[in-house]
């Protein structure tokens, strides 16, 4: 039984739980909505049956199961229009470049100023209508 999801602003892949529920506890504060995965595997699953129901997702490239690039990959693979803005705490200059040619929006250094994310979100959404 499929239910009709409802539209989440950012999908937070990440597996710093507190990490990313602090994160996503600050973004729905700010009145938007937010589902969190820790893992590439689970978010690739979510993302091939929400992919149309998502504004914006944020990745991390340090993930348990497969690196952030192939998770960038795959998400790309599915809906190559969703931005995805790589937020990492490890990201090598070859990361960044690697993530520029797979399609990322962004590359962002964590701790990410949450102001500067509502920004981005909504130039996103603006872009989008």
């Amino acid at each position: 039984k499929d239910f009709i999801m409802k539209h989440i602003d950012i999908l937070i892949i990440d597996d710093e739980k507190r990490f990313a529920t602090m994160l996503s506890r600050r973004i729905e504060l700010r009145g938007y909505s937010s589902q969190v995965c820790y893992d590439g595997r689970t978010a690739l699953q979510w993302i091939k049956k929400h992919s149309d129901s998502v504004t914006l997702i944020l990745l991390d490239l340090q993930l348990p199961d497969i690196y952030g690039t192939k998770v960038l990959a795959g998400i790309k693979e599915i809906n190559p229009v969703i931005p995805v803005i790589i937020l990492t705490g490890h990201g090598t200059e070859q990361d960044r470049q690697q993530c520029d040619q797979l399609g990322a929006y962004m590359f962002i250094h964590k701790p990410l100023k949450i102001d500067k994310l509502m920004i981005i979100l909504e130039q996103i959404r603006e872009t989008s209508k």
